[in-house]
Parts: structure tokens; C-alpha cells; sequence
């Protein structure tokens, strides 16, 4: 209602990259989009790292015929238009545009603030880290908006939705926050439990009593290895299939403490 656009998509990018579309309006008559998911080569870097420079951006016709830039030869430096509201699109985003039957967009940037990774270190020296640096800042996703005919938004409207997304990401950063300090919290709370059991019943207290190692790293399943017996909680691999990996294991990574890999083929 604010834009006047036909389409408004709150579009969410995953830890992979690849984009989800988690809210859509449309005007009646338009084919649905919500999610639906899309993969990340959709959304190169190179257009995300722009997203992050300027955060509102605009083509008012797909089909216009873009205009050539001059510069005086004297300048030792490129001209770049990457904050500038009237740099031409890339031919294959206006060929994506006309795919949709879309003839004019505004895409507007949900930058979010994101904390340090969780690591080995302390609560306590994560806050001090925290204190002395800032913020890293994240691209969340877009709010995209699309038309079937040519549109225009002037620089107050477009300054108005660039402060609505502000405040939007603020909103979103704060329920990472909060989701983080109850997750931090939880895992505390079954470490204690876990270290309790193992004191009384190490080290088969972490699979045989509950709470159990599971409740501690988000997993469908968990074996341990003690005594060349294995005891499996949820989904595993068969113990041939784990002796395997216990193999791989000793000859390929004795040294090290732990190992952690998405994929065991690739690995």
C-alpha cells in the first residue's frame, strides 16, 4: 500500500545462501511466489555486497534504454556507480525481470547486526569481545517489490521505506539476541546436567541417562564408542558403517581433538 506496487515479497536468505520467500501481497491475478525457494547464484555476491553499500534499488522500466557514461580522461580512477540510484542493470537481472513479468522493481535491504560465532571461549570473554568490537553486519534478506508496468517511487517514499527497514532489522536482530541468550542459557544449563552425570557414571552417563548427549548438540542421532562397544541413540549409521568412520578417524585425523564436516562422502 505504501510503494503502490503490484508484488511486496519479504524474501529470507539461509545459512547456504539460497533465498526463501517467508511473506508475499499481491493484486489479484498475480501467480503466488510464497515459498518458494531459490538458489543463491540467483542473488550473486557481487549484487549482495552492493545491497550492503546502498540499500534501496530502484529500476523504474526494465525495457528503458540504458545511457552511457563519460568521464574526463584526466581522472586517474574508474568512475563507480554502485551508491548511485540511476546505474543501469545488468542485462541477465533485466532478462530475470522479464522472466517474472515484471517491468519495474524497488528492493529494498534488511541489514542486521550479528554477533561473534560461538567458539571455544568463554561467556564471559564473548561479552568483553563483544564490548571492544563492533557488530558485524549481515545481510538478513530483501523486501522485494515488483510491477507490471513502469513505476516510479520519488526519494521521500523511498527514504520512508529505507527507515521502515531499519526498524525492521532492528526488530529481527533483537529476536537473534534473544534466541541466542536462550539457547546460550539451555546449553549451560544440560552442560551442568552432563557434567553431573558423567562425574557419576562417566562416561556412558552422556548416552544412557537423560538428559543425553543429544539434548546438547542439535543432532537426529549420537553413538559413543567405549570398550569396542558402541551404544547408538536416534538415527545412525550401522556400527560396520561406524567402525568405518572410527577407522578413517585414527589413520586421517589422530591428531586432532574433534572433526566436524558436513558431508562424511566428502570429507
Amino acid at each position: 500500500e505504501l510503494t503502490g506496487y503490484d508484488r511486496s515479497m519479504a524474501y529470507k536468505f539461509h545459512d547456504d545462501d539460497h533465498g526463501e520467500v517467508i511473506s508475499e501481497i499481491t493484486k489479484p491475478g498475480l501467480e503466488p511466489y510464497l515459498g518458494l525457494h531459490y538458489p543463491a547464484t540467483d542473488i550473486p555476491q557481487a549484487a549482495r555486497f552492493l545491497f550492503m553499500k546502498n540499500k534501496v534499488r530502484m529500476i523504474c522500466d526494465c525495457h528503458a534504454r540504458p545511457v552511457k557514461v563519460y568521464q574526463d580522461e584526466k581522472l586517474g580512477l574508474d568512475l563507480t556507480l554502485c551508491g548511485s540510484t540511476l546505474r543501469a542493470p545488468h542485462s541477465c537481472h533485466l532478462k530475470y525481470m522479464e522472466n517474472m513479468g515484471s517491468i519495474s522493481s524497488l528492493v529494498m535491504a534488511v541489514v542486521i547486526n550479528e554477533g561473534e560465532d560461538e567458539d571455544d571461549n568463554s561467556m564471559v570473554e564473548q561479552q568483553q569481545q563483544q564490548q571492544q568490537q563492533p557488530k558485524r553486519k549481515r545481510l538478513w534478506g530483501l523486501v522485494v517489490c515488483h510491477n507490471t508496468t513502469p513505476r516510479f517511487v520519488p526519494f521521500p517514499l523511498r527514504y520512508a521505506c529505507e527507515f521502515l527497514m531499519q526498524v525492521f532489522a532492528i526488530h529481527v536482530s533483537k529476536e537473534f539476541e534473544l534466541e541466542n541468550q536462550i539457547r546460550e542459557k539451555n546449553i549451560l544449563r544440560t552442560q551442568t546436567l552432563l557434567c553431573d552425570m558423567l562425574m557419576r557414571n562417566a562416561p556412558l552417563g552422556i548416552v544412557t541417562q537423560s538428559p543425553n548427549i543429544m539434548d546438547l548438540v542439535k543432532c537426529d542421532g549420537a553413538a559413543l564408542l567405549y570398550n569396542n562397544k558402541f551404544w547408538r541413540l536416534g538415527l545412525t549409521p550401522t556400527e560396520a558403517q561406524m567402525r568405518d568412520i572410527v577407522l578413517w578417524l585414527t589413520e586421517c585425523h589422530m591428531d586432532s581433538t574433534g572433526l566436524s564436516t558436513d558431508s562424511l562422502y566428502d570429507a
